[in-house]
C-alpha cells in the first residue's frame, strides 16, 4: 500500500482544488494506493459533499492550523505544528504516510521537509527539480530555486541528485547531464561554475556533456540541467511566460478557432505545467513534491502520480545510495 499525504489547505484556492485534484487521481490509482487528505476535516468534508463525493472515500488526517503564503517559513513551521504541513510530513515522518504535496508555502515546505525528514549524509542542500518541456523529453533542471547561491561541491551534488531521478522517475537509463552557463567553453562562468565544471568531468555515474547554454535546455541537449537556485528560478520563471505570450499572441492574430484546434490543444497541453505535476524536492529522506500556489486540479492530479512514481521506483533511497558511495557531496 503506497500512501500519499496532501496538503488539502495549500494553495490559492484550497481546499478545493486539492480536493479535485485528489478526486481526479483517485479514479486513476490501482487499488494498492491511498490519498490522505490533510486540513481542516470540516473544510475538507464540506468540500467533498459539493462535489457530491462521500467523506469516506479518503482518510482525513486533522490539521487545525494553515500557513498562510505570505508567512515567514521557519517561524511558521515551528510556530505551527499542527498546521496542515507539519502535520503532513509528520505522517510521513511517522511511516504514516509515503509521500506529501503541497501547493502551500514554499519555503515553509522546504523548510518542513529539512527539518522533519532530514537530509540524506553528504547533502548538505536540498534542490528543487523543475521539469521543462521541450519538442521531445522534458528535461529537468535543478536547483528550481530553493538555493540561491551554490558552492561547487553543491552543484555537483546536484548533478548526481538529478541522474538518480532521470533514471527513477524519466527512465533514462544512462543520464546526461549539463551545467548551465555563458557560453560551452571550459573556462566561462564564474569561479564557481569553472570549479563545478572541473568537478564534475571526472564523474562516472552519468554522462557529463560539459556546460550548456539558456537556449539548449529547449532543444532537450541533455536530460539534466545544473545550476544554482537564482539562475534556475529566474529561467523558470521567464519559461512560464513565454507560453502565455505566445497564447496571447495566438489569440489576437489567429483567433479562437485556430487555438482551440486539436493540433493547437496539443502544442498548448505539451507546454502547460500542470501535465508535469509539481516539482519535487530532492535530496531529502523521503518524498516531497512542492506545486505552484496557483495549481489547478490537473496539476494536483498529476503531482500525485509523480509522487506515487518516487515511492514505486525508490527514488529517496537511490539518491542516499549514490551519496554514501563518496563520490558525490552536496
Amino acid at each position: 500500500m503506497i500512501r500519499i499525504a496532501l496538503d488539502a489547505m495549500g494553495g490559492d484556492f484550497a481546499p478545493d482544488v486539492p480536493v479535485e485534484g485528489a478526486l481526479a487521481a483517485a479514479d486513476e490509482l490501482p487499488p494498492s494506493s491511498e490519498i490522505l487528505l490533510v486540513g481542516r476535516q470540516t473544510e475538507i468534508e464540506e468540500t467533498l459533499a459539493k462535489h457530491g463525493a462521500q467523506a469516506d472515500r479518503f482518510q482525513i488526517v486533522d490539521a487545525p492550523d494553515v500557513v498562510g503564503m505570505g508567512e515567514k517559513p521557519l517561524a511558521a513551521v515551528r510556530g505551527k505544528p499542527k498546521s496542515s504541513i507539519g502535520i503532513g510530513l509528520g505522517l510521513q515522518k511517522r511511516g504514516g504516510a509515503d509521500g506529501f504535496i503541497s501547493a502551500g508555502n514554499t519555503g515553509a515546505v522546504m523548510a518542513a521537509s529539512t527539518i522533519l525528514l532530514g537530509l540524506h549524509p553528504g547533502v548538505q542542500r536540498p534542490a528543487i527539480g523543475t521539469l521543462f518541456p521541450t519538442g521531445s523529453e522534458p528535461v529537468l533542471v535543478l536547483d528550481g530555486g530553493a538555493n540561491v547561491d551554490c558552492s561547487p561541491r553543491e552543484l555537483q551534488g546536484f548533478a548526481y541528485i538529478g541522474a538518480v531521478y532521470a533514471r527513477d522517475v524519466l527512465g533514462r537509463s544512462n543520464p546526461t547531464v549539463g551545467l548551465l552557463n555563458i557560453g560551452e567553453e571550459e573556462e566561462k562562468g564564474s569561479a564557481a561554475v569553472k570549479e563545478a565544471y572541473a568537478l564534475l568531468k571526472h564523474s562516472t555515474h552519468f554522462q557529463f556533456i560539459g556546460n550548456v547554454e539558456g537556449r539548449d535546455i529547449l532543444r532537450g541537449a541533455c536530460d539534466v540541467v545544473v545550476c544554482d537556485g537564482f539562475v534556475g528560478n529566474v529561467v523558470l520563471k521567464f519559461y512560464e511566460s513565454v507560453a502565455r505570450l505566445v497564447h496571447g499572441l495566438l489569440d489576437r492574430e489567429v483567433g479562437r478557432d485556430v487555438l482551440e484546434a486539436p493540433a493547437m490543444q496539443r502544442v498548448f497541453k505539451v507546454l502547460d505545467y500542470s501535465e508535469y505535476g509539481g516539482a519535487p524536492l530532492l535530496g531529502i529522506r523521503g518524498v516531497s513534491i512542492i506545486c505552484h500556489g496557483s495549481s489547478p486540479p490537473r496539476a494536483i492530479k498529476n503531482a500525485i502520480r509523480v509522487a506515487m512514481q518516487s515511492v514505486q521506483s525508490h527514488l529517496s533511497q537511490h539518491i542516499g545510495a549514490e551519496f554514501a558511495g563518496g563520490e558525490a557531496v552536496a
